[in-house]
């Protein structure tokens, strides 16, 4: 089976892909951090259309989709300025990420594959407005997965089912040691690296989503 990873640099949801043995790629304008010589350096829309039976996209850039982000994006109405924008930011710039990010994401959901999964969190209602009628997210957590951790993870699906969890951690106490320990993404200082270290996949659940959508995908290619 031919899968392709977008938008992720670190190969660990590649890396869960080969281990099945299937032809898998990542893609990303960033090297591979392991080095692999199953990764491409560039856009992953200049590579959707090369015969792939799975597209996972990992990281594409969601802060202007969120729903965190909608603050930046309206003030009175939809799509006018804010009161304050980001420090060095402009309006100008603010819309043209929007745009991009808007893009990238319906590349990837109309591209000429199957079986699509897209990592972004549940969008807010400009962004929604700018969709076709695409489902809700199911959102899932690290600790479903064997990973102490919160951070709540939503994939959109095109012709693939919802992962279960292989692994699920009980909670701590709120406000705990543990608890504090568990929200580590959050509580990350500001700096140069925070983006791509808040980014980085959990291994348990690059595993599961490896196993249970390479299975699915296997079995309609089989039917």
């Amino acid at each position: 089976m031919k899968v392709l990873v977008g938008c992720e640099y670190s190969g660990t949801v590649r890396r869960a892909f080969a281990l099945l043995g299937h032809d898998a790629w990542s893609c990303d304008l960033l090297p591979a951090e392991d080095r692999s010589n199953k990764h491409i350096v560039g856009d992953v829309r200049d590579v959707l259309h090369l015969g792939w039976d799975l597209l996972v996209v990992c990281h594409p850039p969601c802060t202007r989709l969120c729903r965190s982000g909608r603050r930046w994006l309206s003030g009175p109405g939809k799509m006018t300025p804010p009161k304050k924008l980001p420090k060095g930011r402009t309006w100008e710039s603010m819309k043209r990420e929007f745009d991009e990010a808007v893009n990238l994401f319906l590349a990837c959901w109309n591209a000429p594959v199957e079986h699509v999964a897209i990592e972004n969190p549940e969008m807010h209602d400009l962004a929604r407005d700018r969709m076709p009628e695409i489902p809700k997210p199911q959102m899932v957590q690290p600790f479903w997965f064997g990973h102490p951790e919160y951070k709540a993870t939503g994939w959109y699906r095109k012709n693939l089912p919802e992962l279960k969890e292989t692994n699920r951690l009980p909670e701590p106490e709120r406000d705990s040691k543990e608890w504090k320990a568990w929200n580590r993404v959050w509580r990350m200082p500001p700096n140069e690296n925070r983006g791509h270290e808040r980014s980085r996949f959990f291994p348990g659940m690059a595993d599961a989503l490896a196993v249970q959508w390479s299975e699915h995908v296997m079995e309609r290619k089989a039917a």
